[in-house]
This record gives C-alpha cells, sequence and structure tokens, in this order.
C-alpha cells in the first residue's frame, strides 16, 4: 500500500474513533440526566459558597429558568421571590443566554420594590454556568449615578450663579462708559458694581468652603471647643448686619458646654444660622441664640421672628443653591450655600442641622453635636490641682 493512502486511512480511522468516543460521552451524560433528573438541577461544586458570601447579587438559574440558589442580597433587593427571577428584563436576557451561550452585560433601572416608585440602577451579567445553568450577577450602582447626577447639578448651578453677578457686574461696566460725562450716574453705578463684586467673591468663596469640606469628611486634629465662645464669636461677625436693621441679638448658654472639633468651622456654622435669621427678620425684631447639654449632646440653636419656612419647602432648604424665595435671597445677598455649609460642618463633627418653622411663627435650626467627654475635662483638674510644681 502506497504511503499516501496509508496516511489518509489513518487519519479517517483516527476520525471515526473521535467521533464515537464523542458520541459515547454525550449518550453517557444524557443517560446520567434521564436516570437522575435532578442533574440538570445541581449547580456545579463552590458555587454555593462563593453566593453565601457574595456582596452583590448572584443568582444561578437552571434549564426552566428557576432560582436554584442566590446570594442574600439578591432578596434584598427584590430580584429574587418565592424562587424566580422578578425582573422581566433580566429573565428575558438570561433566557437568550441559556439559548445561544452569548454572555450578556447591560444597564437597567429596575423598580426597588413591588409597591411604590422607588428605582435602582443597576448593571447586569449574564453569562452560561455549566452545561444547565445561567448566572446573573446584579452591582447596584445607584449611589454611584446619584453622585454624578449630583456633581453634574452641581457645576451646571456654579455656572448659573456665577453668571448672574459677572453678567450684571459687565453690565453695569458699560452703564459707567456711556454715563462718563455723569458724576452723579458714574457714582451709582459704580456703587452697585461694588456689590455684585462683593457678592461675587463670597460665591466664589462659599463653593471653595463646601469643596473643602465635601472633600474631607473627617476634622483633622480636632481641639476642644468652647460652644459659649463660638457663639460670641458668630454674633460679633454679624453685628453690622443687626445694627443696621435694629435687630436685637440675644445669646444665652445654660452652664459649660464643649465639643471637640474645628474652631473656625464651627464660628462659620453658627454665624451662617445667624446671618440668615438677621437677613430674613423684618427691622426691630428679635434673634435668639442659644446652647445647652442635654446628656451626651451639646443642641445649638437659631430662633428668629421672620415669616417662617413652609412644610415643602423644609426638606430641601439645606441643598446647595436652594432658595426658598430667590429674588428675596438676591437682594439680601444671599449665595444659596449657606445651609448647605452649615449641614457639611455639622456632619464633618459627627453632629447634625435640623429644622423647626412655621409659616408667620419665624423659625429655629438646631445644630447637634457630640459633647466632649466630663471625665477627660476632670482629668485634667485632677492632674492640675495634685501636682506640687503647679
Amino acid at each position: 500500500m502506497e504511503p499516501t493512502v496509508a496516511a489518509v486511512l489513518g487519519v479517517v480511522a483516527g476520525l471515526g474513533v473521535a467521533l464515537l468516543a464523542i458520541a459515547a460521552i454525550w449518550l453517557s451524560d444524557r443517560g446520567q440526566d434521564e436516570d437522575d433528573p435532578g442533574t440538570s438541577r445541581r449547580i456545579p461544586d463552590g458555587v454555593a459558597d462563593v453566593l453565601a458570601v457574595l456582596r452583590s447579587s448572584g443568582i444561578v438559574l437552571d434549564s426552566d429558568g428557576t432560582v436554584v440558589n442566590n446570594s442574600p442580597p439578591a432578596v434584598a433587593y427584590g430580584l429574587v421571590r418565592r424562587g424566580q427571577l422578578v425582573p422581566e428584563e433580566l429573565r428575558d436576557l438570561a433566557r437568550r443566554t441559556r439559548e445561544d451561550g452569548v454572555i450578556r452585560e447591560v444597564e437597567l433601572d429596575l423598580p426597588r420594590g413591588p409597591v411604590g416608585r422607588g428605582m435602582v440602577n443597576v448593571r447586569a451579567r449574564i453569562a452560561p454556568l455549566g452545561a444547565h445553568h445561567v448566572l446573573v450577577l446584579v452591582e447596584d450602582h445607584t449611589q454611584a449615578k446619584r453622585v454624578e447626577a449630583t456633581r453634574r447639578d452641581f457645576v451646571a448651578n456654579v455656572s448659573h450663579e456665577l453668571k448672574t453677578p459677572v453678567g450684571g457686574i459687565s453690565l453695569l461696566a458699560e452703564a459707567v462708559l456711556d454715563a462718563k460725562d455723569d458724576p452723579e450716574a458714574v457714582s451709582r453705578f459704580a456703587a452697585r458694581m461694588k456689590i455684585e463684586s462683593e457678592r461675587l467673591v463670597k460665591l466664589v468663596q462659599e463653593i471653595v468652603d463646601l469643596s473643602r469640606l465635601q472633600a474631607n469628611e473627617n476634622v483633622g486634629e480636632p481641639e476642644l471647643v468652647d460652644i459659649e465662645a463660638v457663639i460670641r464669636e458668630a454674633v460679633d461677625h454679624q453685628n453690622v448686619a443687626s445694627t443696621a436693621k435694629d435687630i436685637d441679638v440675644r445669646d444665652r448658654v445654660e452652664g459649660e458646654v464643649h465639643v471637640y472639633g474645628d474652631r473656625n468651622l464651627l464660628v462659620t456654622a453658627v454665624g451662617n444660622l445667624v446671618g440668615n435669621a438677621i437677613a430674613y427678620s423684618g427691622e426691630g425684631t428679635r434673634v435668639g441664640v442659644g446652647a445647652r447639654r442635654t446628656e451626651d449632646v451639646i443642641e445649638i440653636s437659631v430662633t428668629d421672628q421672620g415669616p417662617g419656612i413652609a412644610a415643602e419647602e423644609q426638606e430641601r432648604i439645606f441643598e446647595r443653591f436652594y432658595r426658598v424665595d430667590g429674588a428675596r435671597s438676591r437682594s439680601t445677598g444671599g449665595t444659596g450655600l449657606g445651609l448647605s455649609i452649615v449641614k457639611h460642618i455639622c456632619a464633618n463633627h459627627g453632629g447634625d442641622v435640623s429644622v423647626w418653622s412655621e409659616e408667620g411663627h419665624g423659625s429655629t435650626f438646631t445644630i447637634r453635636l457630640p459633647a466632649a467627654p466630663d471625665r477627660v475635662e476632670h482629668t485634667e483638674d485632677i492632674t492640675a490641682q495634685g501636682d506640687p510644681n503647679r
């Protein structure tokens, strides 16, 4: 027999043996599945252990689309209920992956639960898992998407807010040029330019301050701060504004109140609240500033006799650039950032800020901060008394 013919016959024989082996394995697997119907529902070894500790939502579906195992978050997020994958979009993608074996990735907005309008933004990856199962991995990106939206809104708001004073200054500059032969008009326009430029400087400074507060969530090297001194300094900073409107600002501190934190930031927070109270109060009224300790919390309250805030507005007043009355805020020099700065300063000190208000009956803003432990001050006193060199 010629060598070429022999080689060809050898290849054909080899292919035949390979085909017979594949057929035998397929028939064996099929026979096992038929002998044990549960085979198609058993997931590969180790998958269940991984799902048990998975922080994201992991779901394994069998050939019928039934959930055979899942991670705890899959239930917590409402993706799995009564052994079924709930979102129709994910069920459809899993079915298609089961049919063609193609790995799919998708971003979806899904209902947070069976009732209500809450939504979550997720990224899902659907892939075959062995011969009989499909794995669905779902990551919650709601917070990341919200942060990104907040960042975009912040940039848009900053751009809009900066345009107002910059545009005003530009128009006033043109007016000054046109009225260069009228000293009275030049003086009037120049005074207005000064007001707009001061407002621009204040806005830029508050944007910088807010950015720093958001970047640094914790106060570095906190020191013991006397809240009574903070209140007096904050009130003193607002003395010109209160005198101009003949507003009586009274402060009262019950006992010794101390916190650990940044003194300058706390002066800024209290000063912003006092400044707001003065700006929105009528002439000849009164503003009260007080502090007290309740168990392990220091409460600083600022009360005014202004017009009050509507209930539906109270949840939003701490948002950046939000104004209850935009026209009045601009006339008083408000930037819409003051309360947002107060909120972040409180958060950075482990506290919070809240408001009580009723239309026609004024408002009370309350800062709550962790109190400095008494025992630290007492230890220092005992040490000082027991040291013969002091």
